[in-house]
């Protein structure tokens, strides 16, 4: 498929070097306004353009990966050649019925909301479809399955999805600086730290994907009775380590609906 991304911030240039890397027979290019501060994903064989109406033409999912407010403007300007082509939003915010009023009913709309772990082939993307374009969607959605995981949702959950997928990796990463900081006052050097630190969050992640049980059943066969790992957690507990990320996570989700 060729696949254009407008907007090459993080976001956008994540989902570009992953397409590029994890995929293969696919072109795919993105567009910004300055290019210099995109140079670097020409060595993935990512085209660069500064013009949206050019890099549209030819087509077939335009990814828009811009703020809510310029949506508007970037679909009037290249609406003319959206005729029968995908537009997947990972705008945060935007409706699908937002997006679908910009646009002609011959163009098929979808969200997307996958993280920038999507560079390293391993986001937890959602999607939200109408259930009549599901297969003009379907070669892309393979695409992004290639990229990590792929969970389609109903619309009213996509900014829940935006908080536990997409910003839950700065919550796993504020944890492992954590545990890397940790790590260096019980003797470890920084690297060292950061090295188990992360490792130990992907053995943890694996174990969960993999046996696909509640998270205490996994606790439970690591902790033993006046063992050093129970003594940890209820230290955690006592300061409000569960309770802590619970609001994080709600009080982002308020943030996302304005509350």
């Amino acid at each position: 498929m060729k696949i254009v991304v407008i907007g090459g911030g993080n976001l956008g240039a994540a989902i570009a070097i992953g397409i590029a890397r994890f995929t293969s027979g696919n072109e795919i290019a993105v567009t910004r306004r300055n290019l210099e501060t995109i140079r670097f994903l020409e060595a993935d064989g990512i085209s660069l353009s500064s013009d949206n109406r050019h890099a549209v033409q030819t087509a077939d999912v335009v990814i828009l990966t811009v703020k809510p407010y310029q949506v508007a403007a970037i679909i009037s300007d290249i609406k003319p050649y959206l005729q029968h082509k995908i537009v997947a939003s990972a705008v945060s915010g935007f409706s699908m019925e937002m997006l679908q009023e910009q646009l002609e009913v011959t163009t098929t709309a979808i969200r997307i909301m996958p993280n920038i772990a999507i560079q390293f082939g391993s986001s937890a993307t959602c999607v939200t479809v109408k259930d009549n374009d599901q297969a003009v969607v379907q070669p892309f959605l393979s695409i992004l399955e290639k990229l990590g995981s792929v969970v389609v949702i109903d619309e009213k959950m996509m900014d829940a999805a935006t908080v536990l997928g997409a910003c839950g990796t700065a919550y796993a990463l504020r944890y492992i600086r954590a545990a890397m900081q940790a790590g260096i006052e019980i003797g470890f050097d920084a690297q060292t730290a950061l090295a188990i630190a992360s490792q130990t969050v992907k053995g943890a992640a694996e174990m969960a994907l993999r046996e696909k049980v509640h998270p205490e059943q996994l606790i439970d066969r690591v902790t033993t009775p006046k063992g050093c790992t129970i003594a940890g957690l209820n230290e955690m507990e006592h300061q409000g380590f569960s309770s802590s990320l619970i609001k994080g996570i709600k009080t982002s989700l308020n943030n996302i609906k304005g509350i």
